[in-house]
């Protein structure tokens, strides 16, 4: 056998391994992530079963319809539908490889996104400053810890969100970035049917009730 042929298959035998290995990383990683979604799910399916439980133990002070503002809830949940919207539109925009466009859609869905965390950190404010915190009943204590766990996560899908936006600047579309942002997709829009149930569940059913 030739020294040429030698190196072509060893290029060959290269080229399948490098190409298998990229598509382990991507199952790895996507099934890695997906666990990671039914952890999340899973955390918060124990929020919600203890907010059920807790919902009445108001200890004398006010409860749900009493307390919540749906016209500003109802502003925080539009901002959050729209934001997962535009984060679709990014998603277009990577599939393009349109650089400009995908900066313009991530920053749209960003600034949703803290829309959406400054409205919900000033109900808190407010709830506080009128002495009904956590501490004031276990109705609040289910109350905070829910919906301050999904406010939490949000503000780590914005830093994530950001973060991205400069690496895609700067890198381009690599596919080491493009599965980035497909977990981060994902996430964003799990965070969007978690918020649905906690509008529905927590907000116009404790304003109905």
């Amino acid at each position: 056998m030739s020294v040429a042929a030698t190196s072509h298959g060893a290029r060959s035998v290269d080229a399948r391994h490098g190409t298998d290995e990229l598509a382990h990383k991507r199952i790895v990683v996507g099934y890695g992530f997906w666990v990671f979604l039914l952890s999340d799910f899973i955390m918060f399916a124990g929020f919600f079963a203890a907010y059920a439980v807790l919902k009445d133990a108001t200890a004398g002070g006010p409860g749900a319809r009493e307390l919540f503002d749906i016209g500003n809830v109802a502003v925080e949940t539009l901002c959050l539908l729209l934001s997962s919207f535009t984060c679709g539109m990014a998603a277009l925009a990577v599939s393009v490889r349109s650089r400009i466009w995908t900066q313009v859609w991530l920053l749209a869905t960003g600034l949703l996104g803290l829309a959406f965390f400054a409205l919900e950190m000033r109900e808190f404010h407010e709830l506080i400053e009128a002495g009904n915190g956590p501490q004031r009943s276990a109705f609040l204590s289910a109350f905070f810890t829910l919906v301050g766990c999904h406010g939490a996560h949000i503000a780590v899908g914005g830093l994530w969100l950001g973060t991205m936006m400069a690496q895609f600047w700067f890198k381009g579309f690599n596919e080491t970035l493009i599965r980035r942002f497909l977990c981060f997709s994902l996430f964003w829009h799990a965070l969007d049917i978690v918020w649905v149930a906690i509008f529905t569940i927590v907000y116009l059913m404790g304003a109905a009730g």
